[in-house]
């Protein structure tokens, strides 16, 4: 990653990763999803490969602030029954990293973001349709699980997108509020520090990256706290009318770049 770009920021282009970083802070704590939005900022402003990883550790400050909010609410098996299927996805978008140059990952990220906002339209009228949530448990649960851990594991690897994919499976799941968000965050918090060795090892992290992440990180905080207060506030369906819309705008913005 040729990280001396990291320092040519102007000033909008920091505020809008700060914009960025405060929004992770919130999806966290809030509103899961919203996150794409997060990435398609730091897609438009850094080089793509370079966007991953320096988003990495801005999730992970985000999902350690998750953790220590909704700890007692994880629910542990579904999050080992995810596990296995979610690092197999990592290794297959390792792979696809050691591959792709900066314009198949930007137009990658830019596919992946308008699927999950497909995937998010879906989802809801689905759930609007349903009165029940779909089982989880028996064979066709374990191929479910199989099927979302996958798909979840090579789109956090890939473009940190793994976000609507796992909202999808926890809400067909049937978990309410509470239990969503702590299941959620010990899951990305696990995959996304696992992450890290991969990141590394591709040069999508490193010392510079690192430096602009202790900057970032700091707006993480108030996004999270803010979050806390707005979950039982919050009006979630104008909010993720919002966030598919900037998906959408964000998605086709890196195709046609």
């Amino acid at each position: 990653m040729n990280t001396m770009t990291l320092w040519h920021l102007t000033g909008w282009e920091f505020a809008a990763l700060a914009f960025a970083a405060l929004l992770v802070g919130f999806s966290k704590t809030a509103v899961s999803g919203a996150n794409t939005v997060s990435l398609a900022i730091f897609a438009a402003v850094l080089p793509a490969r370079a966007s991953t990883g320096v988003l990495l550790p801005v999730l992970i400050a985000g999902d350690v602030l998750a953790v220590l909010t909704y700890r007692r609410h994880a629910h542990w098996p579904t999050l080992w029954r995810l596990f296995p299927a979610v690092a197999a996805g990592v290794v297959v978008g390792t792979l696809f990293l050691m591959w792709a140059d900066d314009a198949i990952v930007r137009t990658s990220i830019g596919a992946i973001l308008l699927l999950m906002a497909g995937v998010t339209v879906w989802r809801r009228r689905r759930a609007e349709a349903e009165e029940e949530p779909d089982a989880v448990t028996g064979r066709a649960g374990r191929m479910k699980a199989r099927s979302y851990g996958i798909l979840g594991g090579f789109t956090t690897m890939v473009a940190n997108a793994g976000g609507p994919v796992m909202s999808m499976y926890l809400l067909s799941a049937g978990f309410r509020k509470l239990g969503f968000l702590g299941t959620s965050a010990f899951f990305f918090l696990i995959v996304n520090v696992s992450k890290l060795p991969f990141s590394a090892g591709l040069g999508l992290i490193d010392g510079r990256s690192l430096l602009l992440d202790a900057a970032l990180a700091v707006f993480v905080v108030p996004g999270a706290l803010f979050g806390t207060w707005a979950v039982n506030r919050i009006n979630q369906r104008l909010f993720e009318q919002l966030v598919i819309a900037a998906t959408v705008v964000g998605g086709l913005q890196l195709l046609l770049r």
